[in-house]
């Protein structure tokens, strides 16, 4: 069933865009799945603190809306996934502005608190990217981050894939946050040996230019 109309009296598309995202957890199920197509118990993995039974009625009202559809993957997986449809893939933006706007709030992680490693290479730097800076380039960078490797591409969409990675970065999940934060540079995390780099220096000026990491 179609969410519960919350905002009826004010003609306002925020408003309508509330009716239907504004439920606790709805834009945290978006978010996991505009990286990739996941499973039920995944979804539950992903989104500790979610009771199955809010998760269930989260996913069908998404589904009503015509947000979130399921497919079935063919043997061996033979499993039933969700998967955003092309509305859904929509609010990739909304998501976006939401995290950069959130990105001051992050507390430092901690034990107790840590992001997902291909989180962290989304948050701190994949919804940076500024298609203006990434006109007429055509690269791929590796962002090893805590062991997880997540590629970028300089190309909106992602473009046709490369041989082999044009940059390659790797450390821990933690600098990037700090240096998104403005708390450290990447500069810095290099000549504290926190991060690696390899490749061009031209990559890496175009990396820090299209995704405008200081």
């Amino acid at each position: 069933m179609p969410a519960t109309v919350r905002y009826d009296e004010q003609y306002c598309p925020i408003a309508r865009a509330l009716d239907v995202l504004g439920d606790r957890w709805t834009l945290l199920i978006l978010r996991e799945l505009v990286n990739g197509d996941q499973r039920f118990t995944d979804l539950r993995t992903n989104l500790p603190g979610i009771a199955p039974t809010v998760l269930t009625q989260r996913l069908r009202a998404l589904t009503d809306e015509g947000l979130v559809t399921t497919k079935e993957l063919p043997p061996p997986a033979a499993r039933s996934v969700y998967t955003l449809t092309e509305r859904g893939r929509s609010t990739g933006p909304v998501l976006s502005a939401l995290a950069r706007w959130g990105m001051p709030l992050l507390e430092p992680p901690s034990e107790a608190r840590q992001l997902r490693p291909d989180r962290v290479v989304n948050v701190a730097v994949a919804v940076y990217y500024d298609a203006v800076a990434a006109e007429g380039i055509d690269e791929r960078y590796l962002v090893r981050a805590d062991g997880r490797e997540v590629t970028l591409s300089s190309v909106k969409g992602g473009g046709a894939p490369h041989p082999e990675p044009d940059l390659v970065i790797d450390g821990p999940g933690a600098v990037w946050i700090e240096i998104r934060q403005g708390t450290t540079t990447l500069a810095e995390a290099r000549r504290q040996r926190r991060l690696t780099v390899t490749g061009s220096k031209a990559a890496l000026a175009n990396f820090q230019r299209i995704f405008r990491v200081a």
